[in-house]
């Protein structure tokens, strides 16, 4: 399962509500020497929202690899220090379903259909004001950069949100609520149980 939606959409509240095994591809930024890292237009900030800023490719291998396997490596991404500090294992064991979220999970969305591995992808909407109120709160109670840098990016993705949004669907994420969207993951799951049971 996808899970995507503009940053502080709730996307982490609801995998973890859902008792599903979930994967942050948040983990899969580059990191911040990177040379390859867009810059914000007539700035010399790095645009973080940009799908450039993330390593797509390893990102779908290491789902790929959790259908394959149960189990995958992934990167230990500290968010203030725009590095990765580390790696861990993730297991899901036989878990018939995970979730993948992130803000660039719909870009990957044809890539795991190829692939045989998606069940469903989803846009979280919750509304620019609300989001952007979110958002700072949670960003400045992380400490994931500095408030003035926080206020720029939350000020800019507050505008652009709708269009956001429009992208994440355009790329094949059905928009919804976090209600729905608790609803669909509980039926996707429920599904890949009785297919699991048929098949045995």
């Amino acid at each position: 399962m996808l899970l995507c939606g503009p940053s502080g959409s709730g996307k982490s509240l609801v995998a973890a509500r859902s008792g599903l095994p979930v994967l942050r591809l948040d983990d899969f930024y580059k990191e911040g020497d990177d040379p390859t890292l867009p810059l914000v237009d007539s700035s010399s900030d790095i645009d973080w929202d940009h799908p450039l800023s993330w390593d797509a490719d390893v990102a779908v291998d290491a789902i790929a690899r959790l259908c394959a396997t149960g189990s995958t490596p992934v990167p230990v991404y500290d968010l203030s220090l725009s590095a990765r500090t580390g790696e861990e294992a993730l297991h899901i064991g036989r878990t018939p379903l995970f979730i993948a979220e992130g803000i660039f999970a719909a870009e990957i969305v044809e890539r795991c259909r190829e692939r045989g591995v998606l069940a469903d992808a989803l846009c979280l909407s919750r509304g620019p004001v609300t989001t952007f109120r979110r958002r700072f709160l949670r960003d400045l109670k992380e400490g994931r950069k500095s408030v003035p840098f926080l206020l720029r990016r939350g000020w800019r993705l507050m505008r652009a949100e709708r269009s956001i949004v429009a992208r994440q669907v355009s790329l094949g994420a059905h928009p919804c609520g976090r209600e729905e969207a608790l609803g669909r993951l509980a039926a996707a799951a429920g599904r890949q149980v009785r297919q699991r049971q048929t098949a045995a």
